[in-house]
């Protein structure tokens, strides 16, 4: 394969373009996910078989392309028919194989087989137990051989369209004295296939239903079992650390043998083109995954080894053998790391990094033959996550539009060279290879007479749709054969809003006069291209110094009003620095005046009422009422407003009431909520039914309940006037590492933040009135250890989330229907900040039509940040981005009215600045259309004249030739001068 120039060349194939594609046109793949001893194979098939739950729905597609700065990013996702290609992966994936394919959707889920038509028909197929491992045959794209915990092997043969779904396998191989974990058809012979289980490895002669051969046994738990390319020798790799070679035909015992690695956690096996050469993954003694290159021919050691990093997760070796790349995919990772091997050198040379925006959970490799070779794809990778699987398509730079025939080599295709006979008296035929030329296609098919097809049922109805003729194929329109309807199912862990749909029979080239934008793409929040921007340094804040940057993960780490800043200090007495945001700059070197609380601060909070007025949880389970000066903090306080006293344990976290004066929250290690009246000075009501740790608790926005999250898995309501016990109880994040609570879309549905049970970070949406049914929807973000810390905006309905330690701060538009969430451009800063804080609506610059500005605490800073919507017409007040907001800097109702039952509503104030006119009545200007006078169109000139206008306008171009030059006007020097 020809070099591609690149900045920083790094084997024969440089200069990669990382691209997302929005269309599968492949066949058979064969994933591995997180347990268990899979194999990571390639064939060509036209099946998807994934793990599925019986009540599958569709899945989220890809449905777009996003760059930035050369890397890609995760397209946005369409929830497409059936017929297309995907389905759901929720709940939480089974640790088996899956293999997909393309058209028919089987699906393997548990003990269960769920296949969906291109009508959408769901049936089963039963094997006994547990699947657990799954290959199509490289050659029949019909024939799926599944191994299962009932020791037995499987051959389905599944049916055509029109026809009835298999209850019982065509043949079973077997049983087997433990488990099959490992199954592979010979990539050369059809009806041959190699299956590990427990400490056996046997070669299997399909249609006779007998073993070849069995292996000699290994000494522990056989993690794979890979054939060489040409299907002469068997690569095993074993729990006692040997990877073996055998050559079936000529010896059951290994033909040679090597440590491969020296940790006997889980490592896998891929052949090269060649049968001299493969690839094996593992970890070394000081568990970090590596990676190594052997020749059969000295295999007492390996040719050249790669380590990777320190992770408990195995890696997903996906070579293609035609082009010698290498996919090194790490499960629970949120990259792919791309190497050239080349085996001559010897080297594993990096040729570049995809960087994922979501958690890998398995990786699979598209044949060569789904590839768009008209576009240069040279690979393609199908990346698993928890909702989605992702095409993740690389491609090399090539000007012309045309068959690159020294990026594209002929192929293996799908029609077999031998039988098991002619395999087992030493054939070693191969398979003929095939062009990937486009006009080479379709290529030729093959049925397998292990399982003979079935006949189709006289009195079958007919299909709802027919499905295309031909499997689709890479160089294929992307938009063509999406004429099934949509689907109106959604689903809990896969929110719609991820998922515009495309419902045209021919994609998106419909004018946008007959359909428009939101019809084809879905719905999508005005805010989607928000832009975030850290304000001028003249606005900034430097030169703190001694922050304390281990508040409890229940803490927002400092806290914010309009006035000033409240930042906790790492110096004992648990000091506060008290910062004026109306006094920017750089603060001096000497001590600052601080509150001096006595106590390690758990967490803090300005009365929204009072702005002077900051109350500090401390360690010593009390609470600290600080009066700041009207001009600032001037000298160090010592002694505090008031102290309230109750908790027996440590402070949670702190939450003043929305709507009444002198009303405040607090969490305690004591698992109590205390209510407190701050004008008496005194508990007034205090509440519980908690179990463990309480990570967050919230008012609702009309302050008539509060919600917690805790560490009990549980989410739950109270109405603290009505009594100590909760009014309702959910299901809260499975995870218990930290999480946060808020009430959004009008205090209809509750915001939660916190980690699901493989530590990944998701945002799930549960309705106010029905917490016990679980969540609305459910989205998952990235693996972070730092809890999301949601900023949540009413006016909006924008929720702007980060974690301590991130760069990156999450924008999404929240709705109390599907589609849930509307994602909108994130902001990113180039180092982590320590804090995150949403400032008052009244501190945006409505003028530049900025809906949001933030405080964002940095090592040694302290800087604003603005979130501005770009519009054209930003004379005008944009009434649609700015509605009435709350007056929430004074009180609706005093602390002893709201204990004896009052409830109010806050009063709403414009936004709008005097002079300013609403968008909404601004005129509208109507465009005015450049009609060129009809002189220009009846007036015919002549040749001649043509080449006068021509020659004229040459001439004034050039100039006149007579004119002087300019240096002709220079004075000279005289003679005497130059002495």
């Amino acid at each position: 394969m020809v070099s591609v120039q690149c900045e920083n060349p790094c084997g024969p194939i440089t200069g990669l373009v990382l691209m997302f594609i929005h269309a599968f046109a492949g066949r058979a793949l064969h994933w591995a996910l997180d347990m268990g001893p899979m194999q990571v194979l390639g064939n060509l098939r036209n099946f998807l078989p994934v793990i599925m739950p019986p009540d599958a729905r569709p899945l989220p597609i890809l449905g777009g392309v996003h760059h930035r700065r050369g890397f890609p990013e995760v397209p946005f996702l369409m929830d497409l028919p059936p017929a297309t290609m995907w389905a759901e992966l929720s709940p939480p994936l089974k640790p088996w194989a899956v293999v997909p394919h393309l058209g028919e959707i089987p699906y393997w889920a548990g003990n269960k087989v769920l296949v969906s038509s291109r009508q959408a028909c769901v049936s089963h197929c039963s094997p006994v137990d547990l699947v657990t491992d799954l290959d199509f045959s490289p050659f029949d794209d019909f024939l799926l051989a599944t191994g299962s915990a009932d020791r037995t092997v499987k051959l389905w043969r599944l049916p055509a369209p029109g026809q009835a779904l298999p209850s019982v396998p065509g043949l079973v191989l077997g049983p087997e004295p433990v488990q099959v974990e490992v199954l592979q058809f010979h990539p050369a012979a059809d009806g041959v296939l190699v299956s590990a289980a427990g400490t056996a490895v046997k070669v299997w002669d399909v249609a006779k239903q007998q073993a070849l051969t069995e292996l000699a046994a290994h000494a522990d738990l056989v993690q794979g079992a890979v054939w060489s390319w040409d299907g002469a020798l068997v690569g095993t790799m074993c729990k006692d650390k040997q990877l073996r070679i055998f050559d079936p035909r000529a010896k059951p015992g290994a033909s040679q043998s090597t440590e491969a690695h020296k940790n006997s956690k889980d490592g896998r096996l891929a052949w090269t083109g060649t049968q001299e050469h493969l690839v094996s993954t593992g970890f070394n003694q000081m568990r970090e995954r590596e990676v190594k290159l052997w020749d059969t021919r000295h295999f007492s050691s390996a040719l050249t080894s790669l380590s990777l990093d320190t992770s408990p997760r195995s890696v997903l070796p996906l070579l293609d053998s035609d082009s010698g790349l290498l996919i090194l995919a790490g499960k629970g990772e949120s990259q792919l790391y791309c190497y050239d091997v080349a085996p001559q050198q010897p080297a594993l040379s990096p040729v570049t990094q995809c960087i994922l925006e979501n958690v890998l959970r398995g990786a699979a490799l598209v044949p060569r033959r789904a590839l768009a070779v008209m576009g240069c794809e040279v690979l393609r990778v199908l990346q698993l996550s928890d909702t989605a699987i992702v095409p993740v398509s690389y491609h090399v730079p090539r000007k012309a539009v045309e068959f690159h025939e020294d990026l594209f080599p002929d192929t293996a295709g799908c029609v077999p060279a031998s039988d098991p006979h002619a395999w087992w008296a030493g054939s070693n035929q191969q398979v003929r290879k095939v062009s990937l030329h486009p006009a080479h296609r379709p290529y030729p098919s093959f049925t397998s007479c292990l399982v003979p097809p079935a006949e189709p049922s006289p009195d079958a109805a007919p299909p709802a749709a027919t499905p295309p003729a031909e499997t689709p194929v890479g160089d294929a329109d992307p938009s063509e054969g999406f004429s099934s309807p949509l689907s109106s199912l959604t689903s809990p862990s896969t929110p719609s809003s991820l998922g515009p749909s495309l419902s045209s029979t021919s994609g998106i080239g419909t004018s946008p006069s007959q359909r428009s934008l939101q019809s084809l793409l879905g719905p999508s929040s005005k805010f989607r291209h928000a832009q975030g921007t850290v304000l001028h340094r003249d606005s900034h804040i430097t030169n703190l110094k001694g922050l304390n940057l281990t508040t409890p993960g229940e803490s927002d780490g400092f806290c914010a009003n309009r006035l000033r800043v409240a930042v906790p200090l790492l110096s004992s007495g648990g000091q506060v620095a008290v910062l004026e945001l109306q006094k920017p700059g750089r603060l001096p070197d000497t001590a600052l005046p601080t509150l001096q609380n006595g106590a390690a601060v758990m967490d803090l909070a300005w009365d929204p009422f009072d702005p002077h007025r900051l109350a500090v949880g401390g360690e010593d389970a009390r609470i600290r009422l600080w009066r700041v000066p009207p001009e600032g903090l001037q000298e160090m306080l010592t002694t505090p407003e008031a102290v309230l006293t109750g908790h027996t344990e440590k402070i949670y976290s702190l939450r003043f009431h929305p709507l009444a004066a002198d009303v405040l929250a607090s969490s305690s290690y004591d698992l109590t909520i205390r209510i407190w009246d701050l004008q008496a000075g005194a508990e007034q009501l205090r509440l519980q039914g908690h179990r463990d740790q309480i990570f967050s608790l919230a008012w609702s926005p009309d302050g008539q309940h509060l919600a917690t999250v805790c560490k009990d898995g549980y989410l739950r309501v109270y109405e603290p006037r009505g009594g100590p016990e909760p009014v309702q109880e959910g299901p809260g994040p499975e995870g218990a590492r930290g999480a946060r609570v808020v009430w959004v879309c009008d205090g209809h549905c509750l915001l939660v933040s916190g980690f699901d049970s493989r530590s990944e970070r998701q945002l799930l949406l549960y309705p106010t009135e029905a917490l016990a049914g679980g969540p609305l929807a459910v989205l998952g973000l990235d693996v972070a250890p730092s809890t999301l810390l949601p900023s949540y905006d009413p006016d909006t309905s924008l929720v702007l989330l980060t974690g301590k330690g991130d760069t990156r701060v999450f924008l999404y538009e929240l709705l109390p229907e599907a589609p849930f969430f509307l994602e909108c451009n994130s902001f990113t800063s180039p180092d982590p900040h320590k804090g995150f804080i949403l400032l008052p609506k009244t501190e945006c610059d409505v003028r530049e039509v900025e809906f949001a500005r933030c405080l964002r605490l940095r090592q040694t800073s302290l800087e604003p940040v603005a979130f501005r919507l770009p519009r054209v017409r930003k004379e005008f007040f944009q009434d649609d981005v700015f509605p009435d907001t709350a007056v929430s800097w004074e009180p609706v109702l005093s602390a002893s009215a709201w204990l004896g039952g009052a409830n109010g509503q806050p009063r709403l104030i414009s936004l709008q600045p005097p002079g300013m006119t609403p968008v909404s009545q601004a005129p509208r200007e109507a465009p005015a259309r450049r009609v060129p006078p009809s002189a220009l169109y009846l007036e015919e000139k002549s040749d001649q004249q043509k080449k006068e206008e021509l020659l004229n306008a040459m001439v004034a171009k050039l100039g006149n030739r007579e004119d002087p030059l300019p240096q002709d006007s220079f004075e000279g020097v005289d003679e005497d001068e130059w002495d």
